[in-house]
């Protein structure tokens, strides 16, 4: 395995540091605290080409590989990780889906909005009663002429309230279970589409999540995603890639605490000296650093296996169980380095701490990726 990144990567790497130290990190704190969507950084996003990056050149993305994906969302996330979010979102759960499952003419429409048109995507597939189990779903199509009616809601939406594109899926026949479910692109203008409840959240203050709800929804039929009932297995294979970017997440998170809590250490004096010079800080650290180095790998090779287009469940799986579980550790410790300063919000690290939680929760809890990698080492 060769374990250099290409220039190309490089190069984005750099970008995405240079935009993280300008542009988000200055506001990293504000957003946290007013729970402000990043509009403006987001839109600059769009005309750095991030937004989009692995679109195919063709419908106007850059064309960019999964790692070079992985590393941006990595980058943003060091900073803010809800900056890191939505671009994880717009990239691996609403491009990705409609790239590898979209039709010529849906990818022409729907690519070119989320990428030229600067319009924000989102991935709807959460219920209240249907989280890990998706066949629980309520949200309902029903085929009408030309049409597909949708009824029901789905929460926990990232973009919720600020998405123009939303990969959605709902049964078409309850009678048989996953096998019934369908993929659906819904745009927020569509008749009988709206925004339910804006959730307030523990971390990610400004990632926007909310409900989004379907009442008599008017849905083309040319706006099925696949063939009906090949939904489940749609949404499945979207978790696989966006598993990936919630590991760089989760990475970027850790880098981020790391880095703070070592320059927090080396000022901060007790004792008559720095607090690094104590060699239980230096163990810490030197912990912190195995877990880190141990979460780009596994994330980093898991990017390059979905790019080479061999099955991925298995690393997707690995490296976001260990990089988030890895996340919430670290910024864990990073609040123990700052001590008393640390739980205050004149840190970062307790907001970086908020934030590592639900990399272990969405795209499936850390539980669900014990089930994921267990059943593909037993021949499950």
């Amino acid at each position: 395995m060769d374990f250099h990144l290409t220039r190309e990567q490089e190069l984005v790497r750099q970008m995405m540091h240079d935009f993280t130290e300008n542009e988000v990190k200055p506001i990293a704190a504000e957003t946290d605290k007013t729970s402000t969507y990043p509009r403006e950084n987001i839109e600059k996003l769009f005309d750095l080409g991030v937004m989009g990056m692995i679109v195919p050149e063709e419908f106007g993305g850059a064309g960019a590989d999964d790692l070079s994906s992985a590393i941006a969302i990595e980058e943003l996330s060091k900073q803010c990780a809800s900056t890191g979010d939505i671009l994880a979102t717009h990239n691996g759960l609403c491009c990705g889906p409609i790239i590898a499952n979209g039709t010529p003419a849906q990818k022409e429409k729907y690519l070119r909005m989320l990428t030229e048109g600067h319009k924000v995507g989102a991935f709807a597939l959460t219920e209240p009663d249907a989280g890990s189990d998706a066949a629980k779903g309520t949200c309902v199509a029903e085929l009408q002429g030309d049409h597909y009616v949708l009824n029901g809601s789905k929460i926990f939406i990232t973009n919720g309230y600020v998405a123009d594109v939303f990969v959605v899926f709902a049964m078409t026949d309850k009678s048989k279970g996953t096998k019934g479910i369908s993929a659906f692109i819904v745009e927020s203008s569509f008749p009988g589409f709206s925004v339910g409840k804006h959730e307030e959240k523990l971390g990610l203050h400004g990632s926007p999540t909310a409900e989004i709800v379907f009442t008599d929804c008017i849905v083309p039929k040319e706006n099925l995603l696949g063939a009906e009932g090949k939904g489940f297995k749609i949404a499945m294979q979207t978790l696989d890639g966006g598993r990936i970017g919630i590991a760089a997440q989760a990475l970027g998170i850790a880098e981020g605490a790391m880095e703070e809590s070592i320059n927090f250490a080396k000022t901060r004096e007790q004792f008559g000296r720095p607090i690094a010079k104590f060699q239980n800080t230096q163990f810490l650290f030197a912990d912190m650093h195995v877990a880190i180095e141990a979460a780009r790998l596994l994330t980093y090779k898991a990017a390059v296996a979905k790019s080479e287009g061999g099955r991925f469940t298995l690393d997707a799986a690995t490296a976001k169980l260990f990089a988030s579980e890895a996340a919430m550790k670290i910024t864990t410790k990073a609040v123990q380095v700052h001590g008393g300063y640390g739980y205050t919000k004149d840190y970062p690290v307790e907001r970086m701490m908020r934030d590592a939680k639900i990399t272990e929760i969405y795209e499936g809890t850390s539980e669900i990726q014990r089930v994921v990698i267990s059943g593909n080492i037993l021949g499950k």
